[in-house]
């Protein structure tokens, strides 16, 4: 079950660097995929992404960094051809190389149905 105000701070933390606006969610995963501390996460993702600790919480930045990558956007409505939902989630877990629990699900639904 794990702790239920966990979850809490980690998204107050998301939201207060913008979310996915920003990197705020990307942080927010390392922190609770890996428990790390936000300075560690945050150093952790700026050197996935080859951006700067600042740029995390630049949206301008940010966005022109999620839509390179393809890693979901706020307003994927505005942007035909960028990734939603598991699509996003797939390059994401890709990108941090963590492990993501309805990314694998979904791998393993795909398996079973093509008998892998």
């Amino acid at each position: 079950m794990g702790d239920p105000a966990g979850m809490a701070i980690a998204h107050s933390t998301a939201s207060g660097m913008g979310g996915m606006r920003t990197a705020g969610d990307l942080v927010a995963r390392m922190q609770m995929s890996r428990g790390m501390k936000i300075k560690e996460a945050k150093e952790y993702v700026a050197n996935k992404l080859g951006v700067s600790i600042l740029d995390l919480s630049d949206p301008v930045v940010m966005s022109e960094m999620r839509d390179d990558l393809n890693i979901g956007m706020v307003s994927t409505s505005l942007f035909p051809g960028s990734a939603k939902g598991i699509e996003a989630k797939f390059r994401i877990a890709e990108l941090l190389g963590i492990e993501i629990n309805c990314v694998n699900k979904f791998k393993d639904r795909i398996g079973r149905k093509l008998g892998v």
